[in-house]
């Protein structure tokens, strides 16, 4: 068979590789695609691997040889499912493959906006304690997390691990889920009653821009927001008013509506705003473990016996 990934870099950076898919074809790795090269890229293979290239109608119709597509990620909204379903394709994602590299990413930006550890570090570095009238100095009022509220936004593998280690630091922890369970509670009392709300839910055509000024403003004045989640579930322009009037005290995101970002979007001017790069999904250990179950996807679907199918 042949077997073409389109976009391989993010996930083997410099440390990784493709080669254990050679066992099971022809196998063509390109580090990047842009949009329109995909169709010319998958040509006449019968297995696209794709992180981030979408994969829709219009690539399947130019691609008849397609047969199955292996999706390098858990979320699987690049690939058109019911364009695949109507045309025979087979398509699997990864599961839970990154799930405590995230729930560690979310509670790395809680830390930090609760205890400043990085801008104390830099003030030191730059001398700033060597030229201290007092044993120490705080840049701005500190945070424990012992005893807050920590409320989430979603409560799938993500959300309970993240639960997990707040109870570890003795916060209190509220959950809202889409589907309600005993023990959870409404989006607005979460809202209402956290000192920290963390999203960890999917994107879908509901919930766009749910955290958007009227969710915000029920939100505690000083609270911290937190999105590893997906850009697009955030008002971003709502966001930087709220941390620009000290509504709220600060947030930390891992994701942005679009990525990269355009030069304008509002967030990258907000105050307190901490952004990282889309990486809470990239450590090592869950990279190995994307391409481990990568491979077991190629197999089964290899083997007439596909495995992590999502349509």
């Amino acid at each position: 068979m042949k077997i073409v990934v389109l976009d391989g870099f993010t996930v083997t950076q410099n440390d990784l590789s493709f080669d254990c898919l050679k066992n099971y074809g022809d196998v063509t790795i390109y580090s990047r695609s842009m949009q329109e090269e995909v169709i010319n890229r998958i040509g006449d293979a019968e297995i696209a691997i794709t992180n981030k290239n979408i994969i829709d109608r219009s690539v399947m119709d130019a691609c008849p040889n397609l047969k199955y597509i292996s999706v390098l990620a858990t979320g699987y909204n690049v690939v058109d499912i019911e364009a695949a379903k109507e045309n025979g394709i087979v398509v699997s994602n990864v599961p839970a493959y990154s799930t405590e590299s995230v729930a560690e990413l979310t509670f790395s930006l809680i830390l930090e906006l609760a205890m400043r550890v990085g801008d104390h570090g830099k003030a030191v570095q730059s001398g700033d304690w060597v030229k201290s009238e007092d044993f120490c100095f705080c840049l701005s009022p500190l945070k424990e997390l012992f005893g807050k509220t920590l409320g989430l936004v979603g409560y799938g593998n993500i959300g309970k691990a993240v639960e997990r280690i707040g109870k570890a630091f003795g916060m209190t922890v509220l959950v809202y889920n889409r589907t309600p369970f005993e023990g959870s509670v409404t989006l607005d009392e979460v809202l209402r009653k956290s000192d920290i709300v963390s999203l960890h839910c999917p994107l879908t055509s509901n919930n766009a821009k749910f955290i958007n000024a009227e969710n915000i403003e029920k939100m505690k004045k000083g609270a911290i927001f937190i999105n590893t989640a997906r850009g697009g579930l955030v008002d971003e322009a709502a966001l930087k008013e709220a941390l620009n009037s000290g509504k709220l005290s600060g947030a930390g995101l891992d994701v942005l509506s679009t990525e990269p970002p355009s030069p304008n979007n509002p967030l990258l001017s907000a105050k307190n705003c901490i952004i990282t790069p889309h990486i809470a999904w990239a450590t090592s250990e869950a990279r190995e473990r994307l391409l481990k179950v990568t491979e077991q996807n190629i197999a089964g679907f290899v083997k007439n016996k596909p495995v992590n199918v999502v349509n």
